[in-house]
């Protein structure tokens, strides 16, 4: 399907996002609690989050492929590689950015390694069944942007996950749709867009029981990680 964010091509269960660019294209998972601001492990996610969000399960989602292709197209807009230490450092400085810009908002930062990922219920992000943002929550993808413009040295994978209820076939669409409105709002606000590709999951990825409203609610969201940009 074309649009004027780029080409989206579907293969099997992964949805990528490739854009029109003329010149370039845990043992334990610590969370801040979005009410409080406290910083806490979350025992009752932290299996399911390592699960879903955990270097292994990214690296099955966007491939080797995938992100080298996106290191190429940082490389042609002229954005240098981290490398070392600094990687750590400056995955620190965003991290406390980003906790701060999202207090109090209901999404949740999750730091795992080198990676950080946004946590974001639909309940804040969208109406049930709908793949439109609310209105309410773009100051709070705003705020996301800002920070993910000023520290450009990373590559953002945008993964949409929903619950059991209805059809595989169109869960998977529902949070290909949803993983798609987030990627064109951010690149709406200036974030470069080759730096992002965006997935859908569907059902296949929840990090509660689906028995339960509270679990499905849970379940029903979209995640942004954050991964460095390394030579």
């Amino acid at each position: 399907m074309l649009t004027s964010f780029g080409l989206f091509v579907q293969t099997g269960k992964t949805r990528f996002l490739s854009l029109f660019i003329a010149t370039f294209v845990v043992t334990a998972c610590t969370t801040t609690d979005p009410y409080t601001g406290e910083e806490k492990t979350s025992h009752a996610t932290t299996g399911a989050i390592i699960g879903a969000v955990g270097g292994a399960v990214i690296g099955a989602v966007s491939g080797d492929d995938s992100r080298e292709r996106r290191n190429r197209a940082l490389i042609g807009a002229g954005i240098g590689a981290l490398a070392g230490g600094a990687v750590g450092y400056y995955m620190d400085q965003q991290e406390a950015k980003l906790r701060k810009q999202l207090e109090g908002t209901g999404v949740q930062v999750v730091r795992n390694g080198d990676n950080i990922t946004l946590i974001m219920p639909s309940n804040i992000t969208f109406a049930v069944d709908q793949a439109a943002i609310d209105a309410s929550f773009y100051p709070v993808l705003d705020s996301v942007a800002l920070v993910l413009d000023e520290y450009d040295k990373t590559i953002i994978d945008i993964v949409g996950h929903t619950d059991s209820t209805g059809s595989h076939q169109y869960n998977q669409a529902l949070s290909e749709r949803r993983a798609d409105s987030v990627a064109k709002y951010l690149i709406s606000q200036k974030v470069m867009a080759a730096r992002i590709e965006t997935f859908g999951m569907g059902e296949t990825r929840p990090i509660a029981s689906n028995a339960t409203i509270e679990g499905r609610q849970l379940n029903r969201r979209v995640e942004l990680t954050l991964i460095p940009f390394t030579k």
